[in-house]
């Protein structure tokens, strides 16, 4: 059964978003995080939702059945921290976690005050890899 997600990809500009992101820092930051998952996704910068930067889409079913299209991987500058979605979420990848610097995790997401507090190889890495995992199950 396929049911609709509140969160889509939209024809909102990106750019225009970024630019309107209050803090100068999120805004520089925001803008390195669209380079690295463009460069490793292949894919433009894409507005899901209101708020949230996505590059790529993939489709998930879960055993119940539930279908339906998120983004392989993307951010969202939130007021607190930048938000980063990986597909695969957190709990994969605490060997990179251990390795990024100062951040935070949630439930699916990765949170980080500003870029300058971790190491982008490992971010890279990070990345790379739920990318890599999302491809190889599509």
């Amino acid at each position: 059964m396929a049911q609709t997600n509140k969160t889509v990809a939209t024809d909102a500009s990106v750019a225009a978003f970024l630019d309107g992101v209050a803090s100068e820092q999120q805004r520089a930051d925001s803008w390195t995080l669209v380079s690295l998952m463009e460069e490793i996704t292949g894919e433009p910068a894409t507005m899901w939702g209101p708020s949230i930067v996505g590059f790529g889409s993939y489709t998930y079913r879960y055993e119940s059945g539930r279908s339906g299209e998120f983004l392989i991987c993307g951010f969202s500058p939130r007021k607190a921290a930048i938000s980063v979605y990986l597909p695969t979420g957190h709990e994969r990848h605490a060997a990179l976690l251990d390795r990024l610097g100062k951040h935070t995790t949630g439930k699916s997401c990765l949170y980080i005050k500003k870029l300058s507090d971790i190491d982008m190889n490992v971010m890279r890495e990070l990345v790379e890899a739920g990318v890599s995992s999302v491809r190889t199950s599509e």
